[in-house]
């Protein structure tokens, strides 16, 4: 690949999506060279352009629109949706993050659109998934991340919920939407047949928590909220110098053993309750707080 040329430039996505879950997996696809034609619908009266994202000229809505071309079509209307077939026959690609019942309303789902062009790959991003008894519900980050369990882990100990400082089920399942899209379309050079993909803001919660999730699966435990400690491996904190905080994470018994000789506590390294590291975490609170009365001795920089 030259750099003149992107991966994608072959391709034309035609994007429906709003707010920020789906412009980000459309993003994914533009920035990579795909031709992406965002498809909004008509400005409300009084509105005066206002979106969930800002004006068209914010920061918000420059970032999650950038590469993209743009036009307006209501879908509502027979005008509209025609307007709209006559794009999906010939693009490659269709992203959408409705309800999941509007889209079938409109007569714009994948069904609709695969009979006219058997080839398209149809993208979605709901709240709660396609099916299931929330599927109607619209989804926001802050409710799942509350219900995917994030917030419960995230925090110091006792502190109650806290949510995470970006919108991380909206960027994550735009990002695994269009992974999803790039592999359907890499599976249609076999197939000759486009196939719908989808996602939700749940489901990536769910991805998202990972080890927490199988822990609590697997064996039944809770995890709790760790505040900047690892909620396995120690030490990883945030410790006060002299100065200002600084940033440890030295996990794993070799590296363990480096760190504690290179702030001079190899008396540490004797220590029977930090010899692994399962003992490290069990023993979290009292490895820190030796840990923490040796780094407040010295500037941070004299530590890196």
């Amino acid at each position: 690949m030259t750099e003149s040329r992107l991966p994608l430039e072959s391709y034309t996505v035609v994007d429906l999506t709003r707010a920020r879950a789906g412009p980000t997996c459309a993003r994914v696809l533009a920035d990579w060279g795909a031709n992406v034609i965002h498809v909004g619908p008509p400005d409300k009266p009084g509105a005066k352009g206002a979106r969930v994202t800002g004006s068209r000229d914010g920061p918000d809505f420059q970032n999650l629109n950038r590469n993209k071309r743009s036009l307006t079509i209501d879908l509502s209307m027979p005008e509209g949706h025609e307007l709209f077939m006559k794009l999906a026959a010939r693009a490659d690609v269709i992203t959408e993050n409705f309800r999941a019942d509007v889209k079938h309303r409109l007569g714009i789902d994948y069904e609709a659109v695969s009979k006219i062009n058997p080839r398209i790959v149809y993208g979605s991003i709901s709240g709660f998934g396609q099916t299931g008894p929330y599927k109607g519900r619209p989804g926001l980050d802050q409710v799942a991340q509350g219900m995917g369990g994030l917030m419960s882990i995230t925090g110091l100990p006792g502190q109650g919920p806290v949510r995470v400082g970006i919108p991380i089920t909206d960027l994550c399942a735009g990002m695994f939407l269009a992974q999803g899209i790039l592999l359907a379309l890499l599976d249609r050079e076999n197939t000759g047949k486009g196939q719908w993909v989808h996602t939700s803001l749940l489901e990536a919660m769910g991805f998202m928590l990972d080890f927490q999730a199988a822990r609590y699966l697997q064996t039944g435990e809770v995890p709790g909220q760790a505040g900047n400690g690892h909620p396995t491996g120690q030490p990883q904190n945030c410790f006060e110098a002299s100065d200002k905080r600084i940033n440890i994470a030295a996990t794993g018994d070799a590296l363990f053993a480096r760190f504690c000789r290179a702030i001079g506590a190899e008396q540490l390294l004797e220590n029977s309750d930090y010899k692994t590291d399962k003992l490290r975490s069990d023993n979290r609170d009292a490895l820190c707080d030796e840990i923490g009365k040796i780094i407040k001795q010295k500037p941070a920089d004299d530590w890196i």
